[in-house]
């Protein structure tokens, strides 16, 4: 080897990974005339910010995202570079400025972001400032930026226009910590991917893993195992003994005489649907994969040319839940059937919520108010048709298996308060030879959230997110369980009402067989993302007004001099 130089470095023959949490970078832009109290309120300001979001912002995990923010004042190109340093060498991810006097536009944010990738997530937040005007600057550098093609999302919130060290109002930092969670699932899913056992889902074409496109739209890597690894893995018993010992008896202690076993053939076969949780898992691990998909239907379970295997459910019910047998965990978005956009439409809601549960649901029937009325008269259940069911009609969201145990009960249940609503009965040997157990409960009403579904067309090479807010209803239980006797009553059912469309609505345009909910998120959120993805938003409902005040993002300026979000998001992918 030669003389060693200053400039060469050799890094550490690693064997581990590790997880790299999101960063967010604030600064703040300024004019050099400006007197020195209001420069040391600009930097008050970038303080306040930055410590908002520190606090509100978590990853799916539940770890806190990394923010930095920066004391240089971006007053002209020579700033820019330094915070442009600054951040780059931070690894900023995605970068707010919070300006509160007038600045020029392509002295600062605009020399800043030069310097950065252009899908680069950008926010503005400012007060709606009068004495040295950073919201005249706000518009001033947006309108620039728009005009560039570039999107930034502008939060024109409520601080004091005086004072050294003001404090945002409520409004103003609920706007920017949804935009944060946006900024973080697009940003933090980049590079991530989702592992699929098997190949084309039952032949579904709404659901096949379009791998280029996925790449493309998202950043995301899919990648492919044959189920045939997964049997194979099974036979060798490629897991922990003790720890399969451990799992079954947590289900025993949870689920007890609600497992429905007829001899000790069918105990085996349920303990291989465990033992599945636990290879699949350690696959997963190994592969660093935040979400995961398995086909089952039709050769590992249904196809009596080969031998049947048993189903997947409670092994998909774990990975989507947020706990199992060694206590508490991030739910890990998981398909049923190998529906790929069903997996990713659950992972970046799982992202957006900041860690909550999916719900993967059959679009099973629609059942609109008249309909659902009848049925209550010939039960002779008694109603006033101001109830949510009788008066809206829902949605029997009736799944093959792999819904959350999280939505057995409400927000925030325990485990054992969970698992208390659910059953376990034998798979439908018609469709099901291999047998195994399904999973079966009933969710609660009152839980909101969004419910959608993410689409792909070959025409524009776009995806689409078809989505509603929703809420889940219940109904007395005669009238409940005469609902899911229609459909298949030994699996999980969730009575879906959305908000604004109306159920004939609901049932025409529907992208495909399966839907998903996730709650406590914010339509807000779903916008900013679909934004900086480019996925077309799709909320085709007659009730829905163009903009909710105080429920959606204000459009992007970008969007509204082009013509529209969806007109500017085709010239976008055109691009």
């Amino acid at each position: 080897m030669g003389k060693s130089t200053s400039n060469l470095k050799r890094l550490p023959a690693t064997k581990t990974t590790q997880a790299k949490l999101v960063t967010f970078g604030i600064c703040t832009s300024s004019d050099p005339r400006i007197d020195a109290s209001s420069r040391e309120r600009c930097g008050n300001i970038v303080e306040m910010v930055a410590e908002i979001v520190a606090k509100n912002v978590k990853m799916p995990c539940g770890t806190p995202v990394n923010v930095v923010f920066s004391p240089v004042l971006i007053d002209g190109e020579k700033q820019a570079d330094i915070v442009a340093g600054q951040f780059r060498k931070a690894g900023v991810d995605a970068i707010i400025l919070a300006p509160d006097t007038w600045a020029f536009p392509q002295l600062t944010l605009i020399s800043l972001l030069a310097q950065f990738p252009n899908d680069l997530p950008v926010n503005i937040t400012c007060g709606n400032s009068g004495p040295k005007p950073g919201v005249v600057y706000a518009h001033a550098v947006n309108g620039a930026l728009a005009q560039s093609g570039r999107l930034v999302a502008l939060n024109v919130g409520t601080w004091p226009d005086r004072g050294q060290s003001p404090k945002m109002t409520d409004v103003t930092a609920a706007a920017l910590i949804d935009w944060c969670y946006a900024a973080m699932t697009f940003t933090g899913l980049k590079g991530k991917r989702a592992v699929v056992f098997g190949h084309d889902s039952m032949g579904m074409e709404t659901a096949l893993a379009h791998v280029i496109p996925t790449r493309r739209t998202f950043g995301m890597e899919i990648t492919r195992l044959d189920m045939k690894l997964l049997a194979d893995m099974l036979t060798k018993g490629a897991y922990d003994v003790k720890e399969l010992s451990d799992l079954r008896k947590w289900i025993d202690r949870h689920v007890g005489k609600r497992l429905e076993l007829r001899d000790q053939a069918d105990s085996e076969r349920f303990d291989k649907s465990l033992a599945m949780y636990l290879i699949v898992r350690d696959v997963m691990s190994n592969l660093n994969a935040v979400a995961g998909g398995f086909m089952s239907q039709l050769e590992w379970g249904s196809d009596n040319r080969g031998l049947p295997l048993p189903v997947a459910d409670c092994m998909e019910s774990l990975f989507n839940s947020t706990f199992d047998h060694n206590g508490a965990k991030p739910a890990i978005p998981f398909a049923t059937e190998a529906d790929v956009q069903g997996m990713l439409t659950m992972l970046f809601t799982t992202w957006l919520s900041g860690g909550a549960p999916p719900l993967f649901m059959d679009f099973r029937k629609v059942w609109e108010p008249w309909e659902i009325q009848a049925l209550a008269k010939k039960l002779k259940v008694k109603f006033t048709g101001k109830e949510l069911w009788a008066e809206r009609g829902f949605v029997d969201g009736d799944n093959s298996g792999s819904a959350s145990f999280n939505w057995a009960a409400r927000p925030g249940a325990s485990a054992t308060a969970c698992l208390k609503g659910v059953s376990m009965a034998l798979a439908d040997e018609f469709y099901f030879p291999g047998g195994g157990n399904s999973v079966s409960f009933m969710t609660p009403g009152g839980i909101d959230g969004l419910a959608g579904r993410l689409a792909y067309s070959a025409l524009s090479g776009m995806f689409s997110m078809v989505w509603d807010q929703a809420v889940t209803t219940e109904m007395p239980d005669k009238l409940a369980k005469a609902v899911a006797e229609t459909s298949t009553p030994t699996w999980p059912h969730t009575f879906v009402v959305p908000k604004y469309a109306t159920m004939a609505e609901y049932k025409q345009y529907a992208p495909a067989n399966h839907f998903h909910m996730t709650w406590n998120l914010a339509p807000a959120r779903l916008q900013h993302w679909m934004d900086m993805t480019n996925v077309l938003s799709v909320a085709p409902w007659s009730q829905r007004p163009a903009t909710v005040a105080g429920v959606d993002r204000p459009q992007p300026l970008l969007h509204l001099i082009n013509g529209g979000e969806n007109a500017t998001k085709v010239l976008l992918a055109g691009k």
